[in-house]
């Protein structure tokens, strides 16, 4: 090999060994990860149908093994809020209202509406595992206050043209009513206990939010 020309020397055994590892480790990380996902994935689909599903339900959605389940979770608990959180994160960009604040009353108060019931749709069975747990598990009782606060903070900013021109009073009754007409707890009183269809119960929002908001003050 002539003076101006670079070797590249081939790798050693040792090298050649490392690489293998950390090949298999990262294998085994994707693995883990996929598997933990699925059983996730699965508690969600699950929540649609049973707000309280067991290890053993999940598992066979997943279709992984019970020890498998435990291994990626260390009690049930800890299975619940994983699926919650994982809920969360997935849903999160659906609490976002194209042009939130904006426009006149009846555009805002129809996508309102509409962002509001989509995202009922997408996470309403996440929302009634959550208030069942409330009580058992202290990090899911905060996720659940945390989700409720926004829903409110959404209320106020969405409408916040509305509620500057009224009393005090007015608008911390209004906002109050709007807050609790439109959290997933009183849509599941629509769309479940009272079995009215989804576009039923997107037209009843819509006339109270709008009855709520333009009453005259005297």
């Amino acid at each position: 090999m002539s003076g101006n020309q670079s070797s590249v020397s081939a790798p050693n055994a040792h090298q050649l060994s490392s690489n293998v590892d950390q090949a298999w480790s990262d294998g085994r990380k994707d693995r883990r990860d996929k598997n933990r996902l699925a059983a996730l994935d699965a508690a969600l689909e699950l929540f649609a149908e049973n707000v309280d599903p067991s290890p053993e339900a999940v598992a066979a959605r997943s279709g992984l093994s019970l020890r498998s389940i435990y291994r990626y979770f260390s009690d049930r608990d800890g299975l619940m809020l994983a699926a919650i959180e994982r809920q969360n994160e997935v849903a999160r960009p659906m609490l976002r209202i194209h042009g939130f604040g904006l426009g006149d009353l009846e555009l805002r108060i129809d996508r309102f509406v509409h962002a509001r019931m989509a995202l009922y749709e997408a996470m309403g069975g996440t929302g009634r595992a959550a208030r069942l747990w409330v009580y058992r598990n202290s990090d899911i009782k905060n996720h659940l206050a945390l989700t409720r606060n926004v829903l409110h903070d959404q209320v106020a900013g969405q409408f916040a043209q509305e509620f500057a021109a009224m009393s005090r009073k007015s608008r911390n009754a209004r906002l109050a009513a709007i807050d609790a007409l439109c959290q997933f707890e009183s849509i599941d009183n629509y769309r479940i206990h009272r079995a009215h269809t989804l576009a039923a119960t997107r037209t009843m929002l819509i006339d109270a939010l709008h009855d709520l908001l333009t009453i005259t003050e005297s």
